[in-house]
């Protein structure tokens, strides 16, 4: 598969380097600029914990100019039904779009690295 690909950017956050650039702060960032005294109050991001344990974020795509864009379903590892095994697997994370929601779910220390999903096909958008 080419570098250059979506898929290929996508898994290139499995890596250490998936909190590098400080995710969260671009994920702040881009919610403020969807802010328009509307979207806001009828859209917006989720982020909540899991039970085994995890994270999942929820972005609205809805009234923004990802709303519509292709998104391939990417995951990574296999997800944990418990902490025990958690610690034995690893990271894992699954990433897709819903209808109109950007849907991930992840280990309790990839939080960053699925905001980071996100990002990057956020970032293509902007450039193609």
């Amino acid at each position: 598969m080419p570098l250059s690909s979506p898929v290929a950017d996508i898994r290139r956050f499995n890596d250490d380097r998936a909190m590098s650039d400080d995710n969260l702060n671009w994920l702040t960032s881009w919610y403020v600029a969807q802010c328009n005294d509307d979207w806001e109050h009828s859209y917006g991001v989720k982020i909540d914990t899991l039970d085994n344990p995890g994270w999942t974020l929820k972005v609205d795509l809805r009234e923004t100019n990802l709303e519509g864009r292709a998104f391939e379903k990417a995951s990574v590892g296999e997800p944990a039904n418990d902490l025990d095994e958690w610690k034995r697997l690893g990271s894992w994370w699954v990433a897709e779009v819903k209808g109109t929601v950007f849907e991930a779910a992840c280990g309790p220390l990839d939080l960053g690295r699925v905001i980071g999903v996100f990002r990057s096909w956020a970032e293509q958008a902007n450039v193609g």
